[in-house]
């Protein structure tokens, strides 16, 4: 089960890097990070899109309706698919005061009751009628109602569904690890899913 002094190591280590990794945890976190590491040019994509606009509109004296609704689904597709990323990076808004507190243990039962009761219904609610919302949007054709704004409103409709589903995938991966750590995994010595780890003798991964 490891020495006194791995498991002082591991309780002093930020939640995100405590955690044990699974098999499953491990290809999901790296796909989570690759769309990331892509989403971050949107950022610079929808800075380009602003400049553009506020040029064109206070030098030029020209309104584009289009570039506004482009500012708008860049930034919702930056939120949306970032919601995953945000989980796996251990990012999201908690009550630090209290989090940081807990030992290692307390935090993976904290994510386990949270995801369990909290997040995944929550995420299984919005997939649920985000469904018929893309589909009613894809069926009838729906565009923009501003004078030359966007055709295909389905389209970043569907990043509701597709954010939300990234989150449940992240969400899952996250429980796997906490679960590993309560029920069975020995607790890490250094930052787990990185080669060369050293694990106690016996720890199997899941």
């Amino acid at each position: 089960m490891g020495t006194p002094d791995e498991h002082a190591i591991a309780e002093s280590l930020p939640h995100h890097s405590g955690l044990p990794h699974t098999r499953f945890s491990r290809v999901v976190d790296r796909l989570l990070r690759k769309l990331g590491e892509w989403l971050s040019w949107i950022w610079l994509v929808l800075l380009i899109v602003i400049v553009a606009n506020v040029t064109l509109r206070y030098l030029f004296d020209e309104g584009h309706i289009e570039f506004e609704e482009i500012q708008w689904h860049l930034y919702a597709v930056g939120f949306l698919l970032g919601l995953g990323y945000a989980l796996e990076q251990d990012v999201h808004i908690r009550v630090d005061v209290l989090h940081e507190r807990m030992s290692l243990r307390v935090q993976a039962w904290v994510e386990l009751y949270g995801i369990v009761l909290l997040l995944l219904p929550f995420t299984a609610l919005v997939i649920i009628y985000s469904v018929p919302f893309v589909l009613y949007s894809f069926e009838t054709g729906e565009v923009s109602p501003s004078p030359g704004g966007l055709p295909f409103r389905f389209v970043i409709k569907g990043f509701l569904l597709i954010g939300f589903v990234v989150l449940v995938v992240a969400a899952i991966s996250r429980l796997t690890r906490a679960w590993s750590l309560l029920f069975g995994v020995p607790r890490p010595v250094g930052v787990p899913g990185s080669e060369g780890v050293p694990r106690s003798k016996g720890g199997a991964e899941s």
